[in-house]
């Protein structure tokens, strides 16, 4: 616990005269100098301390530390509507406050709000006589060095990292998105933006610039934090958002991989072909915990009942996975496609959220497998329903758990009783809470921290760019407050021709170095459903897998200790280089690296090629593959990684690393 004062004041004012005086003057801890007035806020332990100065030509705010910017607002800071803040007409502390009143281009006037504390300030602004829209903020990308966070960008955009290095442009940055997302951002200068709201935004990074949007609003709310590392931001916001209070996977979820059919087969799938292809992984010695069964298992979509035509004896299916000693699960969504029996049932009992504008009508949408639409949670007979409807499953066939797909609420719809999308968020992760999600997890975010759900990566291609974008995914959804994460499945899942060998073992050995592992793809054989030709693996693929698979299970009493820890204090198993090495500033831009808790440092291959480069921290560290000590601080050049081998270093000394070294070397 890091003891930190506030900062307050006794109420002043401090009025900018037309006649700006050449010479600084102080006034209650505000320092007026032409254009511009200042606060600072002191070092204290365990903060570094920080300056806060407010531009009055055209309202803007820069934080900074010893004259080095930190935090800039772009020229056009604050907009709204069509109008933008301009100059400064005074500035007050009141309370501790700092408040600025400023003109707009349209005449309306925009007030700053400005609460200094010793590792962040709130920053709030709204605008007079406005009705609620958009509230945009606008930073300048260059003051804050490099940008990070935000969660995942849409599906089939690529994932830049550092987000600054690329472009971002996401208009329905939402509670609602099927995609990973918080409003929070930090910065290679150790400033982390967390924007408060529960409605949908609009996030755009590139041209030198971020623009963060809030829609529906009366003020942009949003609290800054001031740290002197990257790690103590993300304390500082799981401080805020809460820490997972248990882990929602078991140990043998973490252990082994979870077995799931959609890249496998996609939607051309039977009982026949659930059989033999979990007969293949067990001959390959490649089983995880659990065999699932995704899409297409249903008559129709929401009807929640086995297709007869497909599935002839869906119990003597189950059994016989239970016979190989793992547990058996189904993929299932919140949307009843309008061709399900299901959707008149749940229309004509006011099941289904409203459309907006009429309340009489359920809402539609359309989504990857048709029209539907989408049980109201906030409705409790609905949820009651719907999950009775789950646990007739489970008692008529054995299912023993769920894979919950799609999302809990559309932003096209009306919510219900007043509640947000963010609320809806909460719905779905309560109502799924109930059941085992088999380490497939659940897509819930913006806040759901605390549930401590496993979080699987959006869909990725099949390819060296699929793995390298899951990857950075994955690892963007850890640094939001999500300890326990995962890929997409191993070797991809957008629908693409299967990955090539190389690509499928070089996934499997990078997630061998996760939290989890979420497979699908047979490295024995598998069908191009984009030809519909079966594709049979080199025998070597299996056994590479295979491979990973032992390593994975090595790691499984690290991990067990790795998630105690992310349960204790929110620590992200998963993380950035820089969060444990936050002086190596090298580590900023690179993705293909990352620590697992404090001991391990994964360096695995996802290109084409035997070797590659491996940037190694300050220390001592042990190289597993070579058994050798390697000292830290340089590059390795060229280090060998035939398709075989998966580089990794322990770092001697860390916790765990004893343990560790054991595990790996059995």
């Amino acid at each position: 616990m890091r003891w930190r004062p506030l900062l307050c004041g006794a109420t002043a004012s401090l009025v900018l005269a037309s006649a700006v005086t050449p010479a600084e003057a102080v006034e209650d801890g505000l320092t007026r100098a032409p254009g511009s007035v200042t606060f600072s806020v002191p070092r204290t332990f365990g903060a570094p301390g920080y300056q806060l100065r407010i531009d009055t030509g055209r309202l803007g705010v820069t934080a900074s530390r010893g004259g080095d910017p930190l935090l800039r607002t772009a020229p056009d800071a604050f907009t709204f509507g069509g109008g933008v803040a301009t100059g400064v007409r005074s500035v007050t502390k009141q309370n501790g406050t700092l408040v600025a009143v400023a003109g707009s281009t349209t005449g309306r006037t925009v007030t700053l709000r400005l609460t200094p504390k010793a590792d962040r300030f709130d920053l709030r602004w709204s605008v007079d006589g406005e009705p609620e829209g958009d509230r945009a903020t606008h930073f300048d990308l260059a003051a804050s060095g490099q940008w990070y966070g935000g969660g995942e960008t849409s599906e089939g955009k690529q994932q830049p990292y550092p987000l600054s290095a690329g472009a971002v442009d996401e208009p329905e940055f939402s509670p609602a998105s099927y995609m990973m997302q918080e409003p929070y951002f930090y910065t290679s200068k150790s400033i982390g933006v967390y924007v408060r709201t529960d409605q949908p935004m609009k996030v755009a990074l590139g041209g030198g610039r971020a623009d963060l949007t809030v829609t529906k609003a009366g003020e942009y709310s949003s609290t800054v934090f001031v740290e002197s590392s990257r790690r103590a931001v993300y304390d500082d916001y799981v401080g805020e958002v809460g820490k997972p209070e248990k882990s929602d996977a078991t140990d043998a979820e973490f252990a082994s991989p979870l077995w799931n059919s959609w890249a496998q087969y996609y939607r051309d799938i039977d009982q026949d072909k659930v059989l033999k292809w979990a007969g293949d992984l067990k001959a390959a010695k490649v089983t995880g915990h659990t065999i699932q069964l995704d899409d297409k298992w249903e008559s129709n979509y929401g009807n929640l009942t086995f297709d007869a035509k497909t599935f002839p004896d869906p119990k003597s299916m189950v059994d016989s996975i239970h016979g190989t000693g793992q547990r058996f699960g189904l993929w299932t969504t919140f949307w009843i496609n309008l061709d399900s029996a299901n959707y008149a049932y749940a229309r004509d009992h006011g099941y289904l959220v409203r459309a907006k504008g009429d309340p009489a009508k359920p809402c539609t949408v359309k989504w990857w497998n048709g029209t539907a639409g989408i049980i109201d949670l906030a409705n409790e007979a609905a949820r009651n329903w719907y999950t009775g409807n789950l646990r007739g499953l489970m008692s008529k066939y054995g299912v023993d758990g769920f894979k919950f797909d799609t999302r809990f609420f559309d932003d096209s719809c009306a919510t219900s009783n007043g509640l947000t999308p963010r609320d809806y968020q909460k719905l779905g992760a309560d109502m799924a809470d109930g059941f085992d999600q088999q380490g497939a997890g659940i897509r819930t975010h913006w806040g759901n921290q605390r549930y401590g759900f496993v979080i699987r990566a959006v869909d990725a291609d099949a390819s060296w760019g699929g793995l390298r974008t899951s990857l950075r995914r994955s690892m963007a959804i850890s640094g939001n407050g999500y300890p326990f994460v995962e890929t997409d499945m191993i070797g991809g899942s957008n629908s693409n021709p299967p990955p090539s060998p190389e690509v499928l073992v070089r996934w499997a050995q990078a997630a061998s170095l996760m939290p989890l592992m979420y497979s699908s793809t047979s490295p024995v054989s598998t069908v191009d459903t984009t030809t519909g030709k079966p594709v049979t693996y080199p025998a070597e693929t299996a056994k590479h897998y295979a491979d990973a698979v032992r390593t994975h299970a090595k790691l499984a009493g690290y991990l067990k200790t790795q998630v105690r820890q992310a349960v204790a204090d929110g620590s992200p198993i998963m993380r950035p280089v820089f969060f444990d090495f936050p002086g190596d500033h090298r580590f900023d831009t690179i993705d293909d690296e990352w620590m697992l808790g404090p001991a391990l440092l994964a360096a695995p291959k996802i290109t084409e090629g035997t070797s590659r480069d491996v940037v190694l921290p300050a220390g001592l560290w042990w190289d597993p593959g070579a058994k050798r000590l390697v000292l830290g601080g340089g590059t390795l050049h060229g280090y060998p990684a035939p398709l075989g081998t998966t580089p990794m270093f322990v770092r001697i000394g860390a916790p765990g690393s004893a343990s560790l070294i054991a595990d790996l070397s059995r």
